[in-house]
């Protein structure tokens, strides 16, 4: 029986370069585009057939950022297939993201430690309430202040650059479901194909692996439950991801014995579509030869999608029950070019997961549209 793999956001960027590098180990695979845009995935299906003539290649339409498209490709799906072996959730969103210079000088010079000091008052949508009840039954919490050791000049350099935190800022918008845009397609939309994709994807016999597309930028500091969607902040793709990396650890908790596993990974930086929302193309050329500098200092400066794609790659290799779920898989480049996978410490690790409460998923979770 053939191998499934659903990936979201697959018509461009590290989705697409996934898809040619999954087929390229196996041909045999069919590879399911889950893609917003029907016209830009029937291009990287063309594309991709052009390379491997004899794929098995399908899409099916999905919004994550839509509730009622999520619904309706996880019935499509559930049509299509018996079984998912994989369901990469790659997928995401930045909202008109800005770099601010300023932060940056500041955060330089800054010793002190990072706070955020959001009020708890989360602000009411229509929808809002089913979806705080939702999330209530994944998680419990009480914040816990994280104080950053102080560090080098250079050290807090390398840090910004790496992960943006503090350099960064996007802003944000409300959808027709009523929740904040970032995190409803970067986390919710996909939380909830997940759990209406559970019959094909757990199996005892047949292990099936989510793995998550996260991010360095994602940050323990731009995240509190008591504003969880991060309509008071200007970092919502950080608490996007950082919630992502929790949900993961919560996840495993309850599915590893109904033979499903959860995995993040960070793809490092890597010029797609999103990063050129930041800075014109052309802007990114010319930072080119600096960016390939900082590779001596840090790896994580993968640059393209085909880079950015090594540590889902490497995930698809693995045997899921072996792997540690309390760890983020990095995809990696060398100054020389090398791509590797390197496991680096996950939300889950140093009880950062039972800090936030975010230990148990309630199989009785449901959101209905």
């Amino acid at each position: 029986m053939r191998r499934v793999a659903v990936i979201t956001g697959a018509s461009s960027g590290i989705g697409a370069a996934l898809c040619e590098r999954l087929l390229h180990e196996d041909v045999g695979l069919h590879v399911c585009l889950a893609c917003r845009n029907t016209e830009k995935a029937n291009a990287t299906r063309n594309r991709l057939l052009s390379i491997f003539p004899n794929a098995d290649i399908s899409i099916v339409q999905v919004d994550v950022g839509n509730l009622k498209s999520v619904l309706h490709a996880a019935t499509e799906i559930k049509k299509r297939f018996n079984h998912l072996d994989y369901l990469f959730l790659n997928a995401g969103i930045m909202v008109n993201p800005r770099v601010s210079l300023g932060a940056f000088v500041r955060g330089l010079f800054s010793r002190g430690s990072k706070k955020h000091t959001w009020g708890s008052q989360v602000v009411s949508h229509p929808n809002t309430d089913q979806a705080q009840t939702c999330l209530a039954s994944v998680m419990e919490h009480h914040q816990v202040e994280q104080n950053e050791a102080k560090s080098s000049f250079a050290q807090r350099a390398i840090q910004m650059l790496t992960t943006a935190d503090g350099l960064m800022t996007q802003g944000d918008r409300v959808t027709p479901d009523g929740l904040q845009e970032v995190f409803e397609t970067n986390l919710f939309g996909h939380f909830i194909l997940i759990r209406q994709l559970e019959p094909l994807l757990c199996s005892l016999e047949k292990p099936s692996q989510l793995i998550w597309t996260s991010s360095v930028n994602a940050c323990k500091s731009n995240f509190s439950l008591d504003d969880y969607q991060h309509s008071q902040g200007q970092e919502a793709y950080s608490s996007s991801k950082y919630a992502t990396d929790l949900a993961s650890v919560a996840l495993n908790n309850h599915f590893n014995k109904q033979g499903l596993y959860s995995s993040v990974v960070c793809p490092g930086v890597v010029m797609t579509n999103m990063t050129f929302e930041i800075l014109p193309a052309f802007m990114w050329k010319l930072l080119l030869p600096i960016m390939l500098l900082l590779r001596i200092f840090t790896k994580t400066y993968t640059l393209t999608p085909y880079n950015g794609a090594e540590a889902q790659f490497w995930l698809f290799k693995q045997k899921p029950e072996s792997l540690n779920p309390l760890v983020k898989f990095h995809s990696c480049t060398t100054f020389f070019g090398k791509n590797y996978t390197e496991m680096r410490k996950g939300a889950g690790e140093g009880g950062a997961a039972e800090e936030t409460g975010w230990t148990e998923v309630d199989s009785t979770c449901r959101f209905a549209a």
